[in-house]
């Protein structure tokens, strides 16, 4: 029998050993990411995908050194301590007086919830704020200024709110992970950051995730290699094509098994809380994708249906009577909405939704409550609101319509021959939503969903952080080109464009849109054809100023500029040929 001590030492050999062959793997990654930079974004041996939703958010995460599909993926439950089992948490996040951070996901609701009216005025508390910020950025300069309102009215700027949220997410992910290890410790810059953005996003609303990312502490700069900006139906699609038949919801009359033969294309509808995601994918010979057409969707996640329900509690009660409870009581009608969100989903006929004292207060003083019940699918139970199966399904209504026009619209496309829908995301868990998509299409092609359709893309993403070659080639959106001058011709350039340099001998045409990427500083267009930088409709992404060296002039002095297409991002970098120095621009 061995002595404590022969135990002992054992242990600290094992710990010794598992610590040099950890730091031997990222010295060979190291060495790998130098000999093939355009496959290995970085030589991390630690990989964790952020997928910070609109109502939910969480992470996966990969330890490993071979960066591919087949590394094992690790998976975290959230809210144990509240009574839930949950791939991910509530992306709520909860400031004091102050504007300083207090608590993020189920903490911060649950202790919103619990304050006395009073009190929850005082403080800053955000939920489902990612949709609505993200579509007022029209620049990084107004990202960094844009302001976004707390539930009581209250305003903090957005850029805090995001990058404290993401702070929360990045430290609870190396405490998880260094908990499972021995004496190794992970830090920030051991780690290839992925963070998953809706594929219908702008370059700006991506941009702005980078800065995020830098004030939380992810990465030191927004040009780092350390962060992987993730399209999340493409990372959904990436998980699918690896499930087995199994690994799919046996519903309806589909044959469960995913074909992923070359040619074979299908679209994923990512079912996210704020918006509707499309994508579609061809495989490929090597089994690897392509972008069949540019990504679609709209606002029509699973918060359009609580905003219907939103519209109907306001109806019920009056408007007048509404309004007064929502500024008075915030945190009761977060903690309405909160049981709302999770029986929306729910397969029973009936649900019952508690109504709020302060709310069945008010509403007793008007009338008696049940009074305000017509019948109509809705009655009073108790101190609950009862929905009958009718009712309930009326608030999916608007979202599941504009969801099926939107596949139909795919499937319309000439081009576009689709074998099969893929469901994911967290609305995907609705039966509701489920049973309207197959029922429209299953006679046209598979309908299938994942088990677990909530980890289908934080999975996907890390699997994408591992190699994100993955995704071989993508459809341009946009037209993209630069600011350019050229010799003026009468006969094609507007007069009023016409310049003349200081000789007077050269006469040339300013602000011609150069055109490098068609749709099928940097300026974006949505149609084909654009001749100037200033017509309606074209925007500048991006700009830089290069240095010149001492002693020379712009008219000696040539400058290449490479940009980067075909990734989740444009990149572009100025490189000045004497002295070689360079500016980088997403």
């Amino acid at each position: 029998m061995k002595s404590k001590c022969e135990v002992k030492n054992e242990t600290n050999l094992i710990r010794s050993t598992e610590f040099m062959i950890l730091e031997q793997l990222r010295l060979m990654l190291q060495r790998r990411a130098l000999r093939n930079p355009s496959v290995y974004s970085s030589y991390t041996l630690l990989v964790v995908a952020i997928d910070f939703g609109t109502a939910f958010s969480g992470y996966c995460y990969s330890v490993n050194s071979k960066r591919d599909v087949s590394s094992k993926v690790n998976e975290v439950i959230w809210d144990k301590e509240h009574g839930f089992r949950s791939p991910k948490t509530r992306t709520c996040v909860l400031f004091n007086k102050h504007e300083e951070f207090e608590k993020f996901g189920m903490d911060a609701l649950l202790c919103y919830t619990r304050m006395r009216p009073k009190e929850a005025t005082e403080f800053y508390f955000f939920e489902n704020f990612k949709f609505g910020a993200t579509t007022n950025i029209l620049s990084l300069a107004i990202s960094k200024t844009l302001m976004i309102t707390a539930q009581n009215g209250k305003q903090m700027p957005a850029l805090k709110v995001f990058s404290e949220s993401l702070r929360y997410l990045k430290d609870h992910a190396l405490k998880t992970v260094n908990e499972s290890m021995s004496d190794f410790r992970f830090t920030s810059d051991d780690v290839t950051w992925v963070l998953t953005v809706p594929a219908i996003w702008d370059n700006a609303a991506k941009e702005f995730m980078r800065l995020a990312a830098e004030k939380a502490g992810l990465i030191h700069n927004t040009f780092s290699k350390n962060l992987i900006i993730a399209l999340e139906p493409e990372a959904a699609s990436l998980f699918c094509k690896t499930l087995p038949s199994k690994g799919f919801l046996a519903e309806g009359t589909n044959d469960l098994k995913m074909e992923h033969k070359p040619g074979m294309q299908y679209i994923v509808v990512d079912c996210g809380g704020g918006t509707i995601d499309l994508a579609t994918h061809e495989v490929l010979e090597d089994t690897y994708l392509k972008e069949c057409c540019s990504p679609s969707g709209g606002p029509w996640g699973s918060c359009m249906v609580d905003d219907e329900f939103r519209a109907f509690l306001e109806e019920l009660f009056g408007v007048h009577l509404w309004q007064e409870y929502k500024k008075n009581d915030p945190a009761g009608l977060q903690k309405m909405m909160h049981e709302f969100s999770i029986q929306k989903c729910t397969e029973k006929s009936e649900v019952y939704i508690a109504c709020p004292y302060n709310l069945t207060k008010m509403a007793a003083e008007k009338q008696e409550i049940s009074l305000f019940f017509k019948n109509d699918g809705a009655t009073w139970s108790d101190g609950s609101i009862k929905l009958s199966d009718t009712k309930l399904t009326s608030f999916f209504h608007n979202s599941i319509e504009n969801i099926i026009r939107e596949i139909q619209k795919i499937l319309d496309t000439p081009e576009i021959n689709i074998e099969c829908i893929l469901l994911v995301g967290g609305y995907a868990t609705s039966i509701r939503l489920r049973d309207k998509v197959r029922g429209k299409f299953e006679k046209q092609c598979k309908v299938l969903c994942p088990n677990d359709p909530q980890y289908a893309i934080m999975k996907g993403a890390v699997m994408f952080g591992n190699n994100p070659t993955l995704i071989r080639s993508r459809v341009c959106a946009l037209t993209y080109g630069i600011m350019t001058t050229e010799t003026f011709d009468p006969k094609k350039h507007d007069k009023q464009k016409l310049q003349v340099n200081n000789q007077k001998d050269y006469y040339y045409c300013k602000d011609i849109f150069f055109k490098l990427v068609e749709k099928l500083s940097f300026f974006y267009y949505k149609q084909h054809k654009v001749t100037y930088t200033d017509e309606p409709g074209v925007k500048q992404i991006g700009s830089f100023t290069v240095p010149l060296p001492k002693g020379y002039t712009k008219h000696n002095v040539k400058v290449r500029l490479d940009i980067k297409f075909g990734s989740t991002e444009i990149k572009a970098t100025a490189t000045e040929q004497i002295s070689q120095k360079k500016r980088k621009s997403n």
